[in-house]
């Protein structure tokens, strides 16, 4: 069975892992703002509030793991005890690499395995927000063993290193997001590779973008009448079926002219389009430029970063 959400993750592309141990004593309360990156916190005993903004906070308990796929601004605070309002702490890197939080010299209340990373993907804004904004997943040990074997990989100098964080990065996100029964997502891919209607709608657009798909054909494979289907996939999905199939094969698309190895014929067939002027002029609409010129100023950017 094709799987859409691997798809996504690879094509993502994470990249630059940060991952610290954090130990924490006491009433403490850790402000961060502006991170932009995904955002991981594994905790490995205790408990702590993560209330990251424009979402409800929730109690993490021991055991517990949470994944925001872009971290902007959030807080982590202690909850035995709680912290006053106006406390601010500021974490404080040890010698031996750990990140000690809260009162100094107090015994470990809090330990957690944090981290963050970039997505190496040009298009990482629009298969983002095929996500959940935030991912909960309650006592899975799973989840622990990957995050402790990212942050080993990430602090050691052994060869093909990133290639290794890289896919332990894919992994952990892929485990993470299919093991998430709260993850407390109204929309995305995620939500409707969990619906047994719009599910296979999804792997058939993944699996053969090529195809010259249809909303009627689409709502077939679900089971249920064009305008249902129509419906209930905005709702679930967050766009139409057509506006999902043009940006996933859009997306392809960049992909496949990044990479440099294909041509324009054979990237309009792959991504359903007749002829390659009819995917020229449909890409310049979508995109703003030609395939072209775009491939060509995605070649100078890799040039001009390595060089």
């Amino acid at each position: 069975m094709f799987d859409p959400l691997s798809e996504v993750i690879s094509l993502l592309r994470p990249k630059a892992p940060y991952s610290k141990l954090l130990e924490a004593s006491g009433a403490f309360r850790v402000r961060r703002e502006n991170v932009g990156d995904v955002f991981y916190f594994n905790l490995l005993s205790g408990r702590v509030c993560f209330d990251v903004d424009g979402k409800q906070p929730v109690d993490l308990n021991t055991g517990d793991f949470a994944l925001v796929p872009a971290a902007f601004s959030f807080t982590i605070s202690s909850l035995d005890p709680i912290p006053d309002r106006d406390i601010k702490t500021q974490p404080v890197p040890g010698d031996d690499g750990i990140v000690r939080i809260g009162a100094g010299g107090g015994p470990v209340e809090v330990q957690a395995l944090i981290g963050h990373c970039s997505f190496g993907s040009p298009d990482a804004d629009l298969l983002v927000s095929l996500l959940p904004g935030l991912i909960v997943v309650r006592g899975e040990p799973r989840l622990a063993a990957l995050t402790a074997l990212v942050r080993d990989e990430a602090r050691a100098a052994r060869p093909a290193r990133e290639v290794v964080v890289e896919h332990l990065l894919q992994v952990l996100l892929i485990e993470a997001l299919r093991s998430t029964t709260q993850s407390g997502a109204t929309t995305g891919l995620l939500c409707g590779l969990g619906d047994e209607r719009i599910a296979p709608s999804l792997r058939s657009m993944h699996a053969n973008p090529e195809y010259a798909w249809t909303v009627l054909e689409l709502a077939r494979q679900s089971g249920l009448s064009r305008s249902t289907f129509f419906t209930r996939f905005n709702r679930i999905v967050g766009m139409p079926p057509m506006g999902y199939l043009l940006n996933w094969r859009m997306t392809l698309a960049k992909h496949m002219l990044r990479s440099g190895i294909y041509d324009i014929t054979k990237i309009s067939s792959d991504v359903g389009y007749g002829s390659a002027s009819a995917f020229s002029t449909a890409f310049a609409r979508h995109v703003g430029h030609p395939p072209a010129r775009y491939a060509k100023a995605m070649a100078t950017g890799w040039r001009q970063g390595e060089s």
